[in-house]
């Protein structure tokens, strides 16, 4: 049974839609929670496919999170053997940084349901081929990376230019969320309450536009997720 490792940051930011679709082609899921302390591994110790989720901190951050310079030094190690990587939000960017793209604050925050616009690359994508060129995601971020060297961007939104990429042919990186379902969604609300509120936004809003949007957005992410687990 292939073994994919997942690297979750904090408790609301599961792999949801991703795991399921990984457990159902076959894969088992390796958890490294560096929210509870588990430390990263040193080498992929054999494992089919690296899965980087979301997180509050910032890729610049590594002197108040020391494993995000581990979780690089990982993604470093995947993409030397060839071994299938996603990242996801937080993810994608650590991702971009390894790869050597800048990662910054963009000076706002894109949370909630905003739309995405597919590339004319996402047409040819092993993941995003046959997808609608527009759909409604749901995002929390407020950093944005530049597109890697080598990489092509897939996707961008009214206020980021790179919402995905592909570096490759084994490794995407997502700044947007496809994986979520409304308990995730509420458990995220929960959880970043004071940075809902510093940037004015309307968590209750949030939650409640859920059942309009998760429906497409699932139907959508769950061709994407399989078309993933089946390279792992």
């Amino acid at each position: 049974m292939p073994e994919v490792i997942v690297l979750q940051h904090v408790a609301p930011e599961t792999p949801g839609a991703i795991g399921d679709a990984l457990q159902s082609a076959g894969a088992s899921l390796r958890f490294v929670r560096t929210y509870a302390g588990d430390p990263v591994p040193r080498d992929l110790g054999g494992a089919a496919g690296l899965l980087v989720m979301g997180g509050p901190m910032g890729v610049y951050e590594a002197d108040r999170y020391p494993h995000l310079s581990d979780e690089m030094q990982l993604i470093e190690a995947a993409l030397a053997h060839q071994i299938p990587v996603l990242g996801v939000c937080l993810g994608s960017q650590l991702v971009a940084a390894t790869l050597g793209a800048p990662v910054r604050p963009s000076g706002r925050k894109e949370i909630g349901w905003h739309g995405i616009r597919l590339n004319e690359a996402a047409r040819t994508d092993p993941l995003f081929t046959g997808v609608e060129s527009r759909f409604v995601a749901f995002h929390w971020h407020g950093d944005i990376f530049d597109l890697p060297k080598g990489a092509v961007s897939l996707a961008s939104s009214a206020v980021t230019e790179h919402q995905a990429f592909r570096f490759g042919d084994r490794t995407w990186g997502l700044l947007f969320h496809m994986e979520v379902n409304e308990t995730m969604v509420r458990a995220m609300v929960d959880t970043f309450a004071q940075e809902l509120q510093d940037a004015k936004l309307d968590g209750a809003a949030i939650v409640r536009d859920a059942p309009r949007y998760l429906p497409g957005l699932g139907a959508i992410g769950g061709k994407v997720w399989r078309r993933w687990a089946e390279r792992v």
